[in-house]
């Protein structure tokens, strides 16, 4: 039965915090890997929702999360394939480019759920919220109030704020909008780990993951990055008419649009991110 927040108790020792899979079969496959060789459990390792998205394995992706036995919450994604709306609840401007290729591969996705996708869909909260190295840290998709909204480094920290007001939280971890990036202000911090399923519009075919550490009590968090069989991705997408241009998006590392960027955020395309 899906809790709106599932309280996990406490954490030590590394977490792995990543989001965005979008049905990409062959990045989480890398993942797992690298989980493996950092010797990170499964129960310190946390999903920011939309394991369903833009790429070619929906229904595979779900059974390998399960199968892992990792956390995770719902992305918007996951909500409304749970609702049976016939789109994805991006938050997309109607009639934007997003929007089109969404009502591509949105229904691709739906037609390919199975009994055991739903079941495991229904059981995933919508928040995750857990102590760590002194601190409460709170995992949401979008924001608090709004699984679909896009909150970017560059968003007002006031809107952030509330978020922290919201939550009574030290550290929230979120998803969404793609792009890694931290925000840190008075003593609190907003951690977005990126995204595994697509690059992050800064002109590499890398994606993104975060690590946080404990060690020696004190809290701390690395940014890392990879790159995997994303020319098989990009394959498996063209061979079931999927969008194109996001197939091209796999190897370019550059988004078709920025529709939902900021200012700040358009800017940076095509520029290699460095932390």
């Amino acid at each position: 039965m899906n809790q709106l927040t599932k309280n996990i108790g406490r954490l030590s020792g590394k977490v792995l915090v990543f989001g965005g899979v979008y049905s990409n079969y062959q990045s989480l496959e890398e993942l797992y890997r690298i989980a493996q060789v950092e010797g990170i459990k499964p129960s310190n390792i946390i999903s920011t929702g939309d394991i369903v998205g833009y790429c070619a394995a929906p229904s595979e992706c779900l059974d390998f999360i399960e199968d892992w036995k990792i956390h995770g919450i719902q992305g918007n994604v996951e909500q409304n394939l749970i609702n049976g709306t016939d789109d994805c609840g991006c938050n997309f401007e109607e009639g934007s480019r997003c929007d089109i290729f969404s009502k591509q591969w949105f229904p691709y996705a739906m037609a390919r759920m199975t009994e055991r996708n739903m079941t495991f869909l229904g059981q995933l909260p919508e928040k995750i919220s857990f102590e760590y190295a002194d601190k409460k840290i709170d995992v949401i998709h979008g924001s608090f109030d709004n699984i679909s909204e896009f909150i970017f480094k560059s968003t007002d920290w006031a809107i952030k704020k509330h978020n922290f007001d919201q939550t009574d939280a030290d550290v929230i971890l979120a998803g969404h909008c793609g792009l890694p990036f931290a925000d840190v202000q008075d003593g609190k911090y907003w951690l977005n780990a990126g995204v595994i399923g697509m690059p992050a519009n800064d002109g590499t075919a890398r994606v993104w993951y975060l690590i946080l550490d404990d060690a020696d009590g004190q809290f701390s968090y690395k940014f890392h990055n990879y790159e995997y069989e994303s020319f098989e991705a990009n394959q498996l997408m063209l061979e079931n008419g999927l969008p194109f241009s996001y197939s091209e998006t796999l190897l370019t590392g550059i988004w078709d649009n920025n529709e939902i960027l900021p200012d700040e955020e358009t800017a940076l395309e095509g520029i290699p991110i460095e932390f």
